[in-house]
């Protein structure tokens, strides 16, 4: 039952840079993962998602965008007492909204622009989200992590 369930079964952890630059375009990281039990992972999917937030109380609004997905298509055994790391790189792409390209145009409307998110109290965070297929377990481990974007 343990083993259907995912209990003393494959653990994993993202382990990524504390921040990217958002025109490079991907993230490279590794994901590492054991196990108490000798199990198989099939598949690694990871996704980079953008939650935005804008307004205050009662008019907060929040939005989450995906920036990038990937899928891993592996097969390894992870063994007790046993590491295993994974090297990727995931590709994304930054949204922009109409402010953020208005901001884009000259200096004087990057100050403009500034200006205007911080009256609507907008804001971004970033996360990677990480979940690992293995066989014979009905709940897959999975592992998230936040990055700051520049």
């Amino acid at each position: 039952m343990k083993k259907w369930l995912g209990i003393e079964g494959v653990k994993m952890k993202l382990i990524l840079p504390a921040e990217v630059i958002g025109k490079n375009g991907s993230i490279e990281g590794k994901i590492q993962f054991e196990s108490l039990n000798p199990q198989t992972v099939t598949g690694v999917q990871l996704v980079f998602i953008e939650k935005y937030m804008r307004g205050k109380g009662k008019e907060k609004l929040i939005d989450e965008y995906e920036l990038g997905a990937l899928n891993l298509e592996v097969e390894f055994e992870v063994s007790p007492g046993d590491v295993m790391e994974l090297d990727f790189e995931l590709p994304f792409v930054i949204a922009k909204s109409e402010m953020d390209n208005f901001g884009d145009k000259n200096f004087l409307y990057g100050g403009i622009s500034a200006i205007a998110k911080k009256l609507r109290r907008a804001k971004s965070t970033y996360r990677i989200e990480a979940e690992a297929i293995v066989k014979g377990v009905a709940l897959n481990p999975f592992d998230k992590t936040e990055i700051i974007v520049k």
